[in-house]
């Protein structure tokens, strides 16, 4: 979730029983210094186990000393790879005393981190928002890759009530990983334009493309975004759609098809990327990222004990 998952959307997570995830993927980040600044304020909003996530590209490689900080601090390093598991990045995580969680999209994946050292596996299937590692549908891609691996394996992708949580666990996952439905969480870092155009959109509004390729170079991989923003994107006359906040307190210009709405853009919030999985449906208003919990976990226990 990059950007959208800063500090404050982790802790609460957290603080409300999950594992709430910090994310890198942003601009001018992660660094060194950025990073660490990001943990400690983090870490000064919970006593709670929350994890780190990376999305590595081959494009921009991220320091080794980032990884290394990052499993002082957490208790699971979460990784979004584009390439093959590197064992001995895995390795590095484990000797700093952080579990390792791979996003996967299909059961050669899986086998693949497992063998690298992986201890958690993420399914993300073909529904999920933003970057999408999988090409098949959930359900599928689960029963695939639990008949290959001996870890725990996560859902994610198309999560976004708890009846969808119970049915994933239903279906034999250990645990899910959802995107979307904090999106909409108070503490989350997306702009309020984004925040409302996910309220009201249904699944049938999102679109699986590259339109927004030009962002993340080397992305072998299409994403998942409200088609309404690909809409005003191309409906856009001229190059520029607005201004952010970069790492130094400058604002920079946000290029057509290029920008993430967060809470610091202005412009044309409408034209840029708005990320959004097919749980979107389950987006209904902005609400506190304890209320989604609670929300998810006591309709999924109820629906797994009336199944039982």
């Amino acid at each position: 979730m990059g950007a959208a998952s800063p500090p404050a959307l982790a802790a609460a997570v957290s603080e409300a029983g999950g594992l709430g995830m910090l994310g890198t993927a942003r601009r001018g980040f992660p660094s060194v210094a950025g990073l660490a600044a990001l943990l400690e304020q983090l870490r000064g909003l919970t006593s709670q186990p929350f994890g780190v996530n990376f999305i590595m590209k081959d494009n921009a490689p991220i320091e080794r000393a980032c990884f290394e900080m990052a499993a002082a601090y957490a208790r699971v390093v979460d990784l979004f790879l584009w390439t093959l598991p590197d064992a001995g990045l895995i390795d590095l995580i484990h000797r700093g005393g952080a579990l390792v969680s791979c996003q996967v999209g299909s059961r050669e994946e899986a086998v693949a981190a497992t063998d690298a050292g992986a201890d958690l596996i993420i399914t993300q299937s073909i529904e999920a928002g933003g970057h999408v590692r999988g090409t098949i549908g959930l359900l599928a891609l689960l029963s695939e890759v639990l008949e290959v691996v001996d870890v725990p394996v996560l859902a994610s992708g198309g999560i976004g009530t708890g009846r969808a949580v119970a049915a994933a666990l239903a279906a034999g996952a250990d645990g899910v990983r959802l995107g979307t439905r904090f999106l909409a969480a108070e503490e989350a870092g997306v702009h309020p334009i984004w925040a409302q155009a996910l309220i009201a959109a249904r699944p049938r509004d999102t679109v699986y493309l590259e339109a927004f390729s030009p962002s993340w170079p080397n992305d072998p991989q299409a994403h998942r975004i409200l088609r309404s923003c690909v809409e005003a994107a191309q409906a856009f006359e001229g190059e520029i759609v607005g201004e952010t906040l970069s790492p130094d307190g400058t604002r920079v210009p946000v290029q057509r098809f290029t920008g993430v709405a967060d809470r610091t853009t202005t412009g044309a919030i409408e034209a840029m990327w708005l990320a959004a999985g097919e749980s979107v449906g389950g987006v209904k208003c902005v609400q506190p990222a304890v209320e989604i919990v609670r929300e998810l976990a006591d309709e999924a226990e109820r629906l797994l004990r009336h199944w039982a």
